[in-house]
């Protein structure tokens, strides 16, 4: 399995070498205030990130479980939304210390993600964006967010959040395909919510769309942040081609690139803010994107699930007051217990049954 594992890799990376090429240039508004990277917000961040794969629902829930500490002590969860047909996650809630909003979207299990990588490196772009002229975009990705019980169950949490806590900011984030998501939200908020503050931070995130798409994106989402760590495969697919301006993929700016530079113990970390091009091959494209295990860590912590295994939730059926359940087993698990976000595409009455 493992040699069967490199052999893939090795023809990814060949096939890799004829996508790079002279950059396609996208228009972007305002060069002069592309977003400033903060590292103390990203190491912040990038906790929650890690915390929205657990699945155990109830320490999630409460907060309580070994991911929700440190710098994310303290955190206040307004809704956590668990797509089980699909194997999606994300929760919405309050950091008080960051005095905002934050939405945490899980990325690929673990154990799926060398069969997610391979296929993600043949996807095309298929579907338009909608209101955005030749904007193109992953279909898989966009419908992820816009197509599933999470987009109703994050809209709900953050007009509750907005209730309770004023007009704060929203920062929004996830890893892998989680991040992908997380700019599909932030997007959502910003054109069909009318949110005027909200932020982007993801780690290992996949490109999403076309260059037009990544224009409008820019427009509308400037204050994102793309971290990329070392030789992850993730941010290099799928592939950009010059040769196909229009139609190929293209990641929207702006990339941070972590990587270590050193020898033996005295091996340190940069932190490189790269240009507002979005392919900056002075930054992760100067490598090859050919590691998994540079994609389950950024910042020394750990991304991915606890324990490599198939899709699964633990709940305590002391939640079970806190639990919408749609008749697909879909459910939200909300601070207000009388929320009914969670409808099923038929239209049929929610569910209340123990897991």
């Amino acid at each position: 399995m493992a040699s069967k594992w490199w052999l893939t890799v090795a023809i990814l990376v060949s096939l890799f070498a004829f996508s790079n090429g002279r950059e396609l240039k996208i228009k972007i508004k305002h060069k002069d205030h592309l977003p400033v990277y903060n590292h103390t917000l990203a190491r912040i961040l990038v906790e929650y990130a890690s915390a929205v794969y657990l699945s155990d629902a109830t320490q999630l829930f409460t907060w309580t479980c070994e991911r929700c500490n440190d710098l994310t002590k303290g955190f206040e969860m307004i809704e956590l939304i668990i797509d089980v047909k699909r194997c999606l996650q994300a929760f919405v809630g309050v950091a008080k210390d960051l005095n905002a909003i934050v939405i945490a979207f899980r990325g690929t299990q673990e154990s799926s993600i060398q069969n997610w990588v391979a296929d993600l490196y043949w996807k095309q772009l298929d579907i338009n964006y909608p209101g955005m002229d030749n904007a193109m975009v992953h279909h898989g990705f966009y419908s992820a967010y816009h197509n599933t019980t999470l987009r109703p169950g994050i809209l709900d949490a953050v007009e509750r959040a907005k209730e309770l806590y004023g007009d704060i900011k929203i920062m929004v984030t996830g890893h892998s395909m989680g991040g992908a998501m997380a700019a599909f939200c932030a997007l959502d908020l910003v054109v069909n919510i009318g949110e005027k503050d909200v932020q982007v931070v993801t780690f290992g995130q996949p490109r999403i769309g076309n260059a037009a798409f990544v224009s409008y994106y820019s427009q509308f989402v400037p204050n994102t942040i793309r971290v990329t760590h070392e030789h992850d495969i993730v941010p290099h697919l799928p592939p950009y081609y010059h040769h196909f301006p229009q139609k190929t993929y293209h990641h929207f700016p702006r990339e941070v690139w972590l990587y270590n530079i050193g020898f033996g113990s005295l091996v340190y970390t940069i932190e490189k803010v790269c240009d507002g091009s979005g392919e900056d091959p002075t930054c992760s494209r100067s490598v090859v994107g050919n590691s998994i295990l540079d994609h389950l860590e950024y910042y020394g912590v750990q991304m991915g699930c606890e324990e490599g295994g198939a899709c699964k939730i633990i709940m305590d059926p002391s939640t079970a007051a806190y639990r919408t359940m749609d008749i697909e087993g879909n459910f939200v698990l909300s601070q207000n217990s009388s929320s009914n976000i969670l409808r099923s595409s038929s239209g049929s009455k929610d569910q209340a049954s123990s897991m």
